[in-house]
């Protein structure tokens, strides 16, 4: 899972060597924090918080099999 945002973040960023993603397993869930270059932020959000929401589908969708429920956020 971490690889498979690791990819998507990577492909939206100019500044790859300035993403980083903090993995937190909690009881029922799993939490990705997402931070990245002051400039790529926008990138990530998108338009309305378009892309942060496909970004969270696609997780949901690829986390469907686990019993956790998969969280996203990014940090700035």
């Amino acid at each position: 899972m971490e690889e498979l945002l690791k990819f998507i973040v990577e492909s939206l960023v100019d500044e790859k060597d300035k993403i980083d993603i903090q993995k937190q397993e909690e009881e029922n869930a799993v939490v990705f924090e997402v931070s990245v270059a002051d400039s790529d932020i926008g990138k990530i959000i998108g338009k309305n918080g378009k892309v942060a929401q496909a970004i969270r589908a696609i997780l949901h969708s690829a986390g469907r099999e686990g019993s956790k429920k998969i969280i996203f956020k990014i940090k700035k």
